[in-house]
């Protein structure tokens, strides 16, 4: 049963429809992550969530309570910002004990919350010092051990590591995934960083325009992209069109034009028996130095730009069919204006709505 419903929600901004007619759901224990560009609803969603906001129509419900219309104080939720919102005249210590005195609790029970979740997210010792004594990640953890303190039923993150350099980002959300994991508490987290969403996530739904293309395991999603909107945000930067298409035992034929035939692998992700666009990322194309008539899926083509990525070469490849993107590893590269032949194999390639 899930723990977290959202049903036929709309919100808008004047007259500009940010959410519409909009369902989510979240079960107990989990982490979701909302993925999408700048303007797809999912901090709107948040917000929604947290109370910040009202929906025009629609229901909210969280276990067995309509909470549509409950004001931000009466849920017990604990949020973590972007920009961590931390009192800079407050210790560690009052700074994550702020909620728990807010809720008149008494001092032995607060210092007894406060020194447990500092140890829990790794600030043990930390208590008396101020935020602009700690790094950018320790300032983040605080906020984190602020929004669990009050034992919240549910955790929500806004964007938490926008603020960090790369290899703290990366730190901090194997640090994320360990304390949600550890606590079990069920969490939402936005962010427009895929990686972030894949790596620490249950389940993940993709955004565009205030609806879900996709939400799934963040595998299937990796793999098995529904839609074309899909595909190009999380990597497939090449796509090919297709005129028919015929269903054999464990391939499907399509067919590209100017008689041209395709093959691709029936994967167990995919679930339209009509598309008729192909997808495949960069990485899983195969340039050979020379034109190919004989293995499967070979398109000839001419190398344009050659780019250095460093573990490999990128090229830009001009075919009849369009412009295609390919990273390849290898010692000596191909040069511009070469021939060559771009192999797209048929268990890489996704059909896409």
């Amino acid at each position: 049963m899930a723990l977290l419903t959202l049903e036929n929600i709309s919100v808008a901004y004047g007259s500009q429809n940010i959410l519409k007619d909009f369902d989510l759901t979240l079960e107990k224990g989990q982490l979701l992550s909302l993925l999408g560009p700048s303007g797809c609803g999912k901090t709107t969603t948040l917000r929604l969530i947290a109370g910040f906001l009202e929906a025009n129509q629609g229901k909210f419900l969280f276990g067995d309570q309509d909470y549509t219309r409950r004001p931000v104080n009466k849920r017990n939720f604990g949020i973590v910002f972007q920009s961590y919102a931390l009192f800079p005249h407050l210790s560690v210590y009052d700074n994550v004990a702020f909620g728990l005195r807010m809720r008149k609790m008494k001092d032995s029970e607060v210092r007894q919350r406060v020194m447990r979740i500092l140890e829990t997210v790794s600030l043990g010792g930390f208590e008396k010092r101020l935020p602009q004594e700690l790094s950018g990640g320790q300032r983040q953890r605080v906020a984190i051990a602020r929004a669990l303190v009050i034992e919240p039923d549910l955790l929500l993150f806004d964007e938490p590591l926008s603020n960090l350099d790369a290899n703290l980002r990366v730190d901090m959300r194997v640090e994320i995934r360990r304390i949600q994991q550890e606590l079990g508490i069920t969490t939402l987290y936005v962010s427009h960083d895929q990686e972030e969403c894949f790596s620490i996530s249950d389940r993940v739904a993709v955004m565009n325009k205030g609806s879900i293309e996709q939400l799934d395991a963040p595998e299937a999603i990796f793999k098995y992209p529904s839609t074309e909107f899909v595909a190009r945000f999380i990597g497939f930067h090449n796509f090919l069109n297709f005129t028919e298409r015929t269903e054999r035992q464990s391939m499907t034929q399509l067919s590209l034009g100017g008689g041209q035939e395709f093959a691709v692998m029936h994967n167990p992700g995919t679930s339209s028996t009509t598309a008729l666009k192909g997808a495949i990322r960069p990485d899983d194309l195969i340039v050979l130095d020379k034109e190919d008539s004989e293995s499967i899926n070979a398109v000839p083509g001419i190398i344009k730009v050659t780019t250095y990525l460093g573990r490999s070469y990128q090229y830009v490849v001009e075919t009849a069919y369009g412009t295609f993107t390919a990273n390849q590893e290898m010692d000596t590269p191909f040069h511009s204006g070469q021939r060559v032949s771009l192999i797209f194999p048929p268990d890489k390639i996704v059909l896409v709505d």
